[in-house]
C-alpha cells in the first residue's frame, strides 16, 4: 500500500531586499499595524483604552470561561496519550539517530528560564499566600481562609496553575512546531503546524493570519510577564536603595509607581535587546545557565533558613491531593450565574430580598466567615436581610456558590490559562528551537513533568515558609500585608537579617533581572523567527525594532491603566489576545493526530518522510 506523501512545500515569500529583507512583508505589516494601533490607542486615549479592554474582557469571560477550562484539560490528556503510545512516543524529532543540539543541563536551563522563571520569582510566595486566603474550597464555605485547614486546597490550585496543565499548553505548540520542522524539514513557524489540515492554503492569506495571531499573542503574553517582573524588580531596588520616587507611598503599603515601572522597563528592555542581538547560542544560553544557578542558591537559602520540614510535608500531601483531583481540575468549569437563577435557588423566605442578597452571595472575594482581606457575607447585610435566620442565610450563601466559583475561576484559573496560551507561541517555538534530536516522549516528559515537579518544589519551599511564618505568628501579617510583588522580599526579611539579607536581596534583584532579560530576548528572537518565515538566524535590526515595539506596548498599557493596579490593562489585553490563538492550538492537536497516524502508516509500508 502506497501512502501519499504529506504536504511540505510551504512557501512563505520573503522580501529580497530593503528594510524587510528576508522577512514576510504581510506578516510584518499586519502584526506591527495591530500592535502600533494598540499603542497609539493606549497613549492618546488611555482611559478609554483601559475601560474598553476591561469591559470586553469581562464579556468574553462570561462566554468563553468554560471553553478555556475544557480545552486546557484536553491538552494535558492529549499529550499523555501521545507520550504513552509506543510508536508515537519513540519518534525522533529529526533524522533517525540525530543527537540533541544542547546538553540536558543547558536544555533544561533554557526551557525553565523561558517558561516560568519570572512567574516563579513573583508568585512563589504570592500564589500560595493568596490561595491560602481564597480558593474554590474556601469560596464554597467548606473551610475558612488563612487557616491550617485551607493549606491543602491552596496548594491544590497552586499546583494546578503552575503544574502539568501549564506546561502542557507550551508543549502542544512546541511539539507541533518541532515535529514538522525536524521530521518534515519545514519552516519553524506557526503555520507549519496546520499544514496536515489545510495543506497549500497555508501558503496564502490564511497562513499569514495564523502567524500574525501567534505574533500578537506572543507580544501580549510576554508583556504581562515582563510587567509583573518589572514590578518585583522595582520592589527589590527599593528594598536595596530606599529610593521613594520609584514607589507609590500613598497606599497602605508601598507599591511600584508608574514612574518606577517605566524606569525599570527601560533598563530591562535595553539589556534584553543587547542579549537578543547576540543570539540564542550565546546570550540566551549563558543567561539561562546563570538563572538556574542563582535560583538554586535562593532555593537552598530557604532550605537552610526557612520551614523546610513543613514545606516537604506540604509538598507530599499537596501532590497526592493534586493528582487525586486532576480530572476535576481539568474539566470542572463554571459559567456565570444570573440573578434569576440565584433567585430560583434560594429559600422562599429570602426570595423577596433576592436582588439585595445576590451581590454578596455571588461575590468570589467575600466569605461566609470573614478573614484577612475578605468580607463576611453576613456583615454586609442590612435591614430585613440582616434579620433572616442563620439557616436561611446559609442556604442563600450556598445558592450563590456557582456564581462565586465562576467569579473565582475566571479571575484566577482562566487568567492563568490565557496567560500561558498567549505565552505558548513564544515558549513553544523556543522549546522547539532547542529540542532538535529529542524523541517525542523525551520532549513531552522533559518539558511537562520535569519542570512541573521543580515548580512544585519551588512553590512549596518558598511559599510554605511564608505561610508557616504567618501561621505560627512570627510574621504578624508582615508578609500577607505586603504587595504581591514584594512578598518574596518580605518573607526573606522575616527569615534572616543584617548583611546576609542585603546580599540575598541584591542576588534576587539580579536573578529577577536576568529572568526578565531571558524572557524578553527569547520573545524577540521568536517573533523574528515567525516574521522571517521560520529562519533560525534573523537580522539584528529587526530584533532591535521588535524590542522597541515590545517596550512601547508594555509602557503605554501601564500608563493607560488606573492607579489602583497598573497591570490591569496589560492583563485584559492579554486575555483578549489569547482567545483566537486558543482555537489555533485546538486545530494543532487535530493536525498532529493526523500527522502521527499518517506517518505511522508510511513507516509501516516503508515510505520515508521528507527528512529521512
Amino acid at each position: 500500500m502506497q501512502v501519499k506523501q504529506p504536504f511540505t512545500d510551504l512557501d512563505i515569500k520573503t522580501q529580497e531586499g530593503g528594510f524587510y529583507h528576508d522577512n514576510s512583508l504581510p506578516i510584518a505589516l499586519i502584526s506591527k499595524g495591530i500592535i502600533v494601533a494598540l499603542v497609539l490607542w493606549a497613549l492618546v486615549f488611555p482611559a478609554n483604552a483601559n475601560d474598553t479592554l476591561g469591559s470586553l474582557n469581562g464579556s468574553l469571560l462570561k462566554i468563553f470561561n468554560q471553553f478555556y477550562i475544557y480545552i486546557v484539560g484536553f491538552f494535558a490528556f492529549f499529550l499523555l496519550v501521545v507520550a504513552l503510545l509506543p510508536k508515537t512516543g519513540a519518534r525522533v524529532m529529526g533524522t533517525p539517530g540525530e543527537a540533541p543540539e544542547f546538553s540536558n543541563f543547558s536544555w533544561f536551563s533554557m526551557m525553565f528560564g523561558a517558561g516560568l522563571g519570572v512567574g516563579l520569582m513573583v508568585f512563589a510566595t504570592a500564589e500560595p499566600l493568596s490561595l491560602w486566603g481564597s480558593n474554590p474550597v474556601v469560596v464554597a464555605g467548606d473551610v475558612a481562609g488563612n487557616t491550617e485547614a485551607s493549606i491543602k486546597s491552596a496548594y491544590r490550585y497552586t499546583f494546578a496553575h503552575y503544574g502539568f496543565h501549564a506546561w502542557a499548553i507550551y508543549v502542544v505548540t512546541g511539539l507541533s512546531l518541532a515535529y514538522y520542522a525536524y521530521t518534515r524539514d519545514m519552516p519553524l513557524t506557526i503555520r507549519s503546524a496546520l499544514t496536515p489540515l489545510f495543506g497549500s492554503a497555508m501558503n496564502g492569506f490564511l497562513g499569514h493570519v495564523v502567524d500574525v495571531l501567534g505574533v500578537v499573542a506572543t507580544i501580549l503574553g510576554v508583556s504581562v510577564t515582563i510587567g509583573y517582573g518589572v514590578s518585583q524588580f522595582i520592589d527589590g531596588v527599593y528594598a536595596i536603595t530606599g529610593m521613594e520616587w520609584i514607589m507609590n507611598m500613598g497606599g497602605d503599603v508601598p507599591t511600584p509607581s508608574k514612574a518606577g515601572l517605566i524606569a525599570g522597563l527601560l533598563c530591562i528592555m535595553t539589556l534584553s535587546i543587547i542579549s537578543a542581538v547576540s543570539g540564542v547560542g550565546k546570550g540566551v544560553k549563558y543567561l539561562s545557565n546563570l538563572n538556574l544557578v542563582l535560583s538554586l542558591i535562593l532555593l537552598f537559602t530557604f532550605v537552610l533558613f526557612g520551614s523546610f520540614s513543613f514545606a516537604m510535608s506540604t509538598y507530599g500531601a499537596a501532590f497526592v491531593d493534586y493528582i487525586t483531583n486532576f480530572v476535576s481540575l481539568s474539566f470542572g468549569a463554571y459559567g456565570p450565574q444570573s440573578a434569576a437563577e440565584f433567585a430560583a435557588a434560594i429559600p422562599e423566605a429570602a426570595k423577596p430580598l433576592a436582588d439585595e442578597l445576590y451581590a454578596g452571595a455571588t461575590n468570589a472575594y467575600g466569605a461566609w466567615a470573614g478573614s484577612d482581606g475578605f468580607t463576611s457575607f453576613t456583615s454586609g447585610l442590612t435591614g430585613a436581610a440582616a434579620e433572616l435566620d442563620e439557616a436561611t442565610l446559609k442556604a442563600v450563601y450556598a445558592a450563590g456558590n456557582d456564581g462565586r466559583q465562576f467569579g473565582w475561576q475566571s479571575s484566577w484559573t482562566t487568567f492563568y490559562w490565557a496567560w500561558w496560551i498567549a505565552f505558548s507561541p513564544f515558549v513553544g517555538l523556543f522549546l522547539a528551537r532547542i529540542s532538535k534530536g529529542r524523541t517525542v516522549r523525551e520532549f513531552i516528559l522533559g518539558c511537562v513533568v520535569a519542570p512541573a515537579l521543580v515548580c512544585f518544589a519551588w512553590m512549596t519551599i518558598l511559599g510554605a515558609t511564608a505561610i508557616d511564618l504567618e501561621l505560627t505568628g512570627g510574621a504578624n501579617g508582615a508578609i500577607t500585608g505586603a504587595s504581591q510583588t514584594n512578598q518574596l522580599f518580605a518573607t526573606l526579611g522575616q527569615m534572616i537579617n543584617g548583611g546576609a539579607l542585603s546580599a540575598l536581596t541584591i542576588m534576587c534583584v539580579v536573578l529577577i533581572m536576568t529572568f526578565l532579560v531571558t524572557s524578553a530576548d527569547s520573545g524577540i528572537l521568536v517573533m523574528n523567527t515567525i516574521m522571517s518565515g521560520g529562519a533560525q538566524e534573523t537580522g539584528i535590526k529587526h530584533r532591535i525594532v521588535w524590542g522597541l515595539i515590545l517596550t512601547a506596548v508594555i509602557g503605554t498599557l501601564i500608563l493607560a491603566a488606573g492607579d489602583t493596579n497598573p497591570m490591569d490593562a496589560l492583563k485584559n489585553a492579554m486575555i483578549i489576545g489569547a482567545l483566537p490563538f486558543t482555537f489555533i492550538m485546538g486545530l494543532m492537536c487535530i493536525a498532529l493526530i493526523k500527522a502521527l497516524y499518517r506517518d505511522g502508516l508510511r513507516e509501516k509500508h516503508g515510505t520515508n518522510t521528507p527528512a529521512e
